[in-house]
């Protein structure tokens, strides 16, 4: 696994030794590419952040800031070597907590874009995005799941791209607030 774009581009990431699943390269490319004019100056959230790929993507990719959340032992070493090799310590915050719990706690517009890759097929993703319906923790909220995964619609809108197995679904709150 490696940075696809930006100024760390090329290279690698560790990941855990317990199996995880990473967001694969392309899709995280199309993603980040979809993205693009939203990046630039960008306060980054990443939920389940895992080996800490989307976000350290997004740091490379012109973000200021991320802060990333994840509670799993073995994926918080390869976080914290990661973000260590590419010495972006200064603009990263690593958290050990819940990301259901610690995205709970948020106020409105804490961020720009919010990346979340929750564990596929279980409820956490849903709770996320329940949340963040709620409150806009975020301007942007990203987030990745199986290709069949049924997301709760209410009145959100999101744009879907589907690449293989994995779905992208990415929802902005100017356009849920023109709804209310």
């Amino acid at each position: 696994m490696r940075i696809v774009g930006g100024k760390h581009a090329g290279r690698h990431l560790t990941s855990p030794a317990k199996r995880i699943r990473p967001t694969p390269e392309n899709v995280r490319d199309r993603w980040l590419g979809r993205l693009k004019d939203d990046l630039d100056g960008a306060r980054v959230l990443d939920l389940f952040a895992g080996s800490g790929a989307l976000g350290l993507e997004a740091l490379s990719r012109g973000a200021a800031s991320v802060d990333f959340v994840e509670n799993g032992a073995e994926a918080l070493h390869s976080l914290k070597a990661n973000v260590a090799a590419l010495r972006e310590k200064k603009r990263s915050r690593i958290f050990k907590r819940d990301a259901i719990v610690f995205a709970e706690a948020l106020d409105e517009h804490s961020y720009d874009i919010a990346f979340v890759d929750a564990p596929y097929r279980s409820k956490k993703l849903d709770r996320i995005i329940k949340t963040w319906a709620a409150c806009h923790f975020t301007r942007i909220l990203g987030v990745e799941h199986a290709r069949d995964h049924v997301l709760p619609n209410g009145q959100l809108r999101g744009r879907t791209r589907l690449r293989g197995e994995t779905g992208v679904t990415i929802f902005r709150a100017s356009i849920v607030e023109g709804l209310r």
